[in-house]
Parts: structure tokens; sequence; C-alpha cells
């Protein structure tokens, strides 16, 4: 249900250089229809996050490069909440900036904090699990971050393990680097480990005081903002302070030392977009379990491919298996899935050609 005091934060600052040759520096992937649904991951996250929060209230952090993109995609959105950041400097000083801009609006202010390149199938239980969160986090003294429950021993996500049970909410013990394969297995034997999805709920007075416990010297630097200003005078400010702050991730910054964090367990499923094999997971698959996104494929003796390409292309593919198949206006990739980690290398090798 909305209602006034619910915020919403957007991240959509990231490269997503995984996704090479579709995402690139200039474009990167959560402007793309990465599944062929007709819009793009960021328009799909504000779609799920406007039937929660008033959409004058979703704000979009995003690097200066790409405001032109997020006004287009995103008409709905008030070109004063497009927040660009005038330096890459991780997402602590994004969020902090965004908390001050939203309890300056609003002092009884909950908002949530998500990325824009992530996919989510079951939007019912995402809208579920987002409301008992910002409820919570309006009446209590929490920093929530909701985990994923993990269905395999992945080794390419942090993790979340759990403590006291709180009703449906869960202490959080600690926060877990990305773990080898046996301390994964570990993990999911447990029970009570989750992935660490980076989506965060908190009301703005709880996570300003985080700020200021645990960063004392990024909230001095942003006091600066804890008046109002008119538009220009912020971006002005902003150009000058900003660059200034440390680089450094919400998790480290804040919810590593915070003694107040709590876990949902997620009920919706989730899957973070972050290669083409993450991809090809969540895709229809053909007869030959093809994946194909914008391409019309005839497949001989061809399975386990991802294959995407610009205009509906025709793609004719024969004794290939298990292949990244990919066409953009000046790239054609064909490359091994089980290679798929090293493709951010591979590009920087091909920008040389």
């Amino acid at each position: 249900m909305k209602n006034n005091n619910r915020f919403a934060v957007i991240m959509a600052g990231g490269v997503g250089s995984r996704f090479w040759p579709v995402s690139t520096a200039e474009h990167p992937k959560q402007f793309h229809d990465m599944l062929g649904t007709g819009k793009s991951l960021l328009q799909q996250t504000f779609d799920r996050l406007q039937r929660i929060v008033p959409e004058s209230q979703i704000l979009v952090l995003t690097n200066q490069a790409y405001v032109s993109l997020v006004a287009e995609q995103l008409p709905k959105v008030h070109h004063d909440n497009i927040i660009a950041e005038p330096a890459m400097r991780n997402t602590a000083p994004c969020i902090l900036f965004a908390a001050l801009k939203i309890k300056l609006a609003n002092p009884d202010a909950v908002f949530i904090v998500a990325p824009s390149d992530h996919f989510i199938e079951d939007e019912v239980a995402f809208i579920s699990d987002v409301d008992l969160a910002m409820e919570y986090a309006s009446r209590e003294d929490v920093l929530l971050t909701l985990g994923i429950v993990p269905t395999f021993p992945n080794t390419g996500f942090g993790y979340i393990e759990s403590g006291e049970n709180l009703g449906a909410f869960k202490r959080v013990k600690q926060f877990r680097e990305k773990p080898d394969l046996d301390t994964a297995k570990e993990f999911l034997a447990a029970g009570t480990f989750y992935w660490n999805a980076g989506i965060f709920v908190w009301s703005a007075r709880s996570v300003l005081s985080a700020f200021e416990k645990y960063q004392p010297e990024m909230m001095q630097l942003f006091s600066v903002f804890s008046e109002v200003q008119t538009a220009e005078e912020t971006k002005a400010t902003l150009a000058q302070v900003y660059p200034q702050a440390a680089n450094i991730s919400i998790d480290y910054a804040v919810m590593e030392p915070a003694q107040n964090v709590v876990v949902l367990p997620a009920s919706f499923d989730w899957n973070d977009l972050g290669t083409w094999g993450a991809l090809y997971e969540k895709l229809p698959k053909d007869a030959q379990n093809n994946a194909v996104v914008n391409a019309r494929l005839l497949s001989k003796e061809s399975n386990g491919n991802v294959i995407s390409t610009t205009s509906n292309k025709r793609i004719v593919v024969k004794g290939l298996s298990n292949f990244m198949i990919v066409e953009t206006h000046d790239t054609i990739l064909i490359y091994p899935l089980s290679d798929e980690q090293s493709i951010k290398e591979i590009s920087a090798e091909a920008a040389r050609l």
C-alpha cells in the first residue's frame, strides 16, 4: 500500500561490464531490454516500485553521463529526482545524499534502496515483502536488508548470516564475503545464510543516525545538504563536495559495523542478472534448450546457447553448444558460456581492435 511517507531510491549508475557487448560504458545493461519484454531493466524496476511508492517520491541515482538516458526511459520521474553523481564514489555517499534529500522532504520518511538491473519475476511477493519491511522500519530503529534464500552454493554473491528470530525478521550476526565453493556449501547446509541482494529498507532517521555514528567525516562533509537549497545550488554544492567523499560501499560504511541490522528472508525469486549465464537461466528455452532474445533462430544440432541480436535478426547455428552468440551494431561475440567470467577482460582486448 502506498503512502506519503514512503520513498524509493533506484541505483542506476553501474556499467554492467560482464554483459559486453550489449552493455557498454555509454549504454549500460540497466538501459537495455535484456529479457525481450519490451522494457529495459530500469523501466521494470521503476514499474515495480511505483506500485508501492508514489512515483513523485522515487529518486534515481546515476552517473552524470546517464542522466539523459534515465530521463528518456523514465519520463514520469521529475528531473529534480534524477541525482547525478559528480564522481564515482561507490554506494555510501550517494545513499547518504539521497537520505538527506528525503528527510528534508519528509522527516518521517521510510525508503527502499534497490538496484536498477535485477530480475524479480514474482512481483506480488516482492510488493508484499517490501510492504512488510517498510512497515517494520517505520516503527523500529533498524537497518533492514532483504536476504535471498540460497538455492545452490553460489560463490559469486556475498552472504548474510542470520541469528535471533524477530518474528518474520532475523537479527543479522554478520556479513560474509564471497566464499569459496566448500564454504558456500557449508553456508547452504547451515540454513541460516542468505544471499546479499543489495536491497535495503530503513527510515531516513535510522540510516542518518548510522552515518553519524560510523561515518562522522562523511556526515560532516554532507551536512550542508541538511538545509533546503535550490536545485541549482544543490547541483553546484554537490559538484564541490561529492569528490571529497570516501570511496566506500554502504555495506562497509554502515551495515557491517551497525548493531541494529535485521534481515527479512525474501519470499520472491531473484536474479542479479550479473552474467550471460544468469540471463540464460531466466529466459525461456526452445526444444534444444537455446535461449533467444530479439532473434529468429534456426538451430541444427545446437543446444544450451544464449542468443541475442539487434533488430530481430535471423540466426542459423549448427553444431554449437553452450555458447553466447551476441550481436550488436558493431560487434559479434561467439564465446563459451563456461568462460563468461573473462568477458570483462575480453571486452578490453576487443576495444583495441
